[in-house]
């Protein structure tokens, strides 16, 4: 008898203990449904002073709720090496964008090796660029305008936008962009031959590649 209580109580408890998880795990299920899909963001691993070049290693990565991010948020350490932090962050800040300047034409970005930094005129405004430290795309227009015989394709993807300033006539940017070797000379002759250049801002966390796109003018 003692032996057949003993075990029932045991039961009792076994089940007692199994309906006390199942409930966390739901509590916990629901909590996670109602705070939606998670995010990466950058965020200053130790404090950042205004002004100076941020490395690699005062940054860190932080997962939080997607909702919560800010519209400019940095999901790479990568977009920010290099730039200066326009204010002071303290530790733990999130890093965006808006954050980050590249202090006029005379910052010098820290760049990799294998990596320049080069100026080019493109079609555009400042405005609708961003602000520094944001991922471009690059079109490239070639041919005779009205001749029916240009093209249009997409040159470099995904490099970074280190600095931009509203060129002369109003119409134009000047943007400089964290580039490779082989990308600076070919943007260097696609402003001197070049139709036109246009420079295309990326969302936020956009890193992925489109392949090969060219539209011809007689394709229209």
């Amino acid at each position: 008898m003692r032996r057949r209580r003993a075990l029932t109580l045991l039961a009792l408890a076994l089940l007692c203990g199994w309906l006390a998880a199942s409930d966390v795990r739901g509590t916990e299920r629901r909590a996670r449904a109602s705070l939606g899909p998670m995010a990466t963001i950058v965020v200053a691993g130790q404090d950042l002073p205004a002004g100076k070049p941020i490395g690699a290693g005062q940054l860190a990565l932080r997962t939080v709720p997607a909702r919560f991010l800010p519209p400019d948020a940095i999901a790479s350490a990568a977009d920010a090496v290099g730039l200066r932090a326009a204010v002071a962050l303290p530790r733990g800040t999130y890093v965006t964008a808006s954050m980050l300047g590249s202090g006029g034409d005379s910052a010098e970005p820290s760049l990799a090796p294998g990596e320049r930094a080069v100026a080019i005129t493109a079609a555009g405004s400042t405005a609708a660029l961003g602000p520094p430290g944001g991922r471009v795309d690059v079109l490239v227009t070639t041919g005779a305008r009205g001749s029916g015989r240009g093209r249009t394709y997409l040159a470099i993807q995904d490099v970074q936008l280190l600095a931009s300033r509203a060129g002369a006539d109003g119409d134009h940017v000047i943007a400089t962009l964290r580039v490779s070797v082989r990308q600076a000379v070919y943007l260097t002759a696609a402003q001197n031959f070049a139709q036109e250049v246009r420079i295309l801002p990326r969302p936020r966390g956009d890193r992925g590649g489109v392949g090969r796109l060219s539209v011809g003018g007689g394709q229209l």
